[in-house]
């Protein structure tokens, strides 16, 4: 539900632009999804899911790794 995605977003993350700057998914987007504009296609559920489950394993995923 769009109240639960803002939780989700709020847990992590103080405003949308800095969502998007940590998990890359645009701020707009996220403006959608918690005002219900926009529903998450199945992929960025199961990112949110991961989210508010393990933020930890998606801020390793994201981290570029040393060549």
């Amino acid at each position: 539900t769009a109240s639960r995605i803002k939780a989700i977003r709020r847990s992590l993350a103080s405003s949308t632009k800095e969502f998007e700057r940590r998990f890359r998914i645009p701020a707009r987007t996220m403006e959608a999804y918690e005002q219900g504009r926009r529903r998450p296609d199945a992929a960025t559920e199961v990112l949110l899911r991961v989210l508010e489950k393990e933020p930890d394993a998606v801020r390793r995923a994201l981290i570029p790794k040393a060549a």
